[in-house]
């Protein structure tokens, strides 16, 4: 079986959690200390999906660019999200601001990928809300038809393998 690579960018604001996430998912490990990012780091995982169109086993080797979210190197960000087949937009359900950045960090992966990118976006940092105010948003999975949503939590594991799994999917279903 050969390996097809595609890369993959985790885009949000500062601090939301984006390489808790890549941590949780390539290492199974996570840490409450945080860290910044400061450029680009890349991870690599090997991952075996079925892909959707002749239900035939894959294995892709993903590159995960883990792109800083200090404001003021937007300019550079996208030129490290040229090239991309897919891209997870992250928010902090705890960091309202955060969430109200997700289209403009739309805007800016399209930009850089004209030719298409498969995106999706995960409300992160689940674990920090009350059970009731969760549930208030469970609203968030509808925030746009044509993006999957995810409610995650890089803490406790919630959807983390399952943003990238269903990327790999979409972005297998494309190609």
């Amino acid at each position: 079986m050969s390996i097809i690579s595609k890369k993959i960018c985790l885009i949000g604001d500062f601090g939301v959690g984006k390489t808790s996430l890549i941590r949780c998912f390539v290492d199974r490990q996570f840490s409450d200390q945080y860290l910044s990012t400061i450029g680009v780091k890349i991870s690599r995982k090997i991952v075996e999906v079925v892909q959707p169109q002749n239900q035939k086993l894959r294995q892709v080797r993903l590159l995960i660019w883990d792109l800083e979210g200090q404001t003021k190197f937007r300019s550079l960000n996208l030129s490290y999200m040229k090239g991309a087949a897919g891209a997870i937009i992250v928010a902090d359900m705890s960091r309202q601001d955060t969430i109200a950045q997700l289209e403009e960090h739309i805007n800016l992966v399209s930009m850089a990928n004209p030719k298409g990118v498969r995106l999706i976006t995960a409300f992160n940092k689940s674990d920090l809300l009350a059970p009731e105010t969760l549930a208030a948003y469970e609203g968030y999975r509808n925030y746009s038809q044509e993006i999957n949503t995810y409610i995650t939590s890089a803490k406790t594991g919630k959807n983390v393998a399952n943003i990238f799994q269903k990327l790999v999917c979409l972005m297998l279903d494309n190609s």
